[in-house]
């Protein structure tokens, strides 16, 4: 039986499907969703009975946000939350600079890879 793609999702369902996922056994790391709730006040799951969490399909979009910005973007948990306490244009402003500065550093730091192999290969030749 599957569930309504709208249903709240618990919080190793909500893990696996941001991608937070132990590649060696393949379970949850629902320690990482606990440790954002407390960094992140914008979290906020349903807490049920015996302190299940919860997860509204509006709280996984964000989560997979938080998750696109620590992961692959390389922000930190402070610049993260620096950028989520930005309104409306700021916030598309800051994310777009952000995003470009990273993109910038990472291909500079691919350039500077791709010319010290260059460099050692000629002084193989000397």
């Amino acid at each position: 039986m599957h569930k309504n793609k709208n249903a709240y999702k618990t919080i190793s369902e909500a893990a696996k499907e941001i991608g937070l996922v132990n590649k060696k056994n393949n379970t949850a790391n629902t320690h990482t969703l606990r440790f954002w709730e407390k960094n992140f006040k914008q979290i906020k799951p349903k807490i049920l009975s015996g302190n299940r969490r919860y997860y509204s399909q509006k709280d996984i979009s964000f989560l997979k946000l938080i998750y696109d910005l620590l992961k692959n973007q390389g922000f930190t948990i402070r610049g993260v939350k620096k950028i989520l306490n930005l309104k409306g244009n700021k916030l598309d402003e800051s994310l777009a600079q952000g995003i470009k500065k990273k993109t910038l550093y990472n291909s500079l730091k691919k350039r500077a890879k791709n010319i010290k192999f260059i460099v050692s290969k000629i002084k193989s030749f000397n």
